[in-house]
């Protein structure tokens, strides 16, 4: 799979966070366990994507598409994982596009974990993006 080209200027940062809209709750499954809530945030852009899962206002699991590259963290391994998805792919026969893959980076994608954090530092007023930016130290 060919690697996207992510190079991205200060403005178009600010118009990919200001794209996010938060996604209806009862369209996202949530889990029965007492405290635990899942939030997704859809960009404008096709395939920019966010996505929360807490337990008790605590972040368990994050992931952030865009443009064919994901970036992941969770409770269980405290790092950021980048990665590629198979979004951009257009020779998957068995595409649908609710089923995304992600396959994960052998070596950790540095610039991308910048540009997700400079995406996320736009939304800063807004709690949830400011829990996640935490996750980035």
């Amino acid at each position: 799979m060919q690697e996207p080209n992510l190079i991205i200027n200060q403005s178009e940062i600010v118009s990919l966070g200001a794209s996010l809209r938060k996604i209806e709750q009862k369209i996202l499954k949530q889990n029965s366990e007492e405290g635990k809530s899942k939030i997704w945030f859809q960009g404008e852009e096709p395939y920019f994507d966010v996505f929360f899962e807490f337990e008790h206002d605590e972040i368990l699991w994050f992931q952030v598409t865009l443009r064919g590259k994901s970036l992941s963290w969770d409770r269980k391994n405290y790092q950021l994982q980048t990665g590629m998805t198979n979004e951009l792919s257009i020779y998957d026969a068995s595409f649908y596009a609710a089923s995304k893959t992600i396959e994960n980076d052998i070596k950790t994608d540095n610039e991308f974990i910048y540009l997700v954090k400079s995406i996320l530092e736009t939304r800063t007023e807004e709690v949830v993006f400011a829990k996640a930016l935490e996750l980035f130290n």
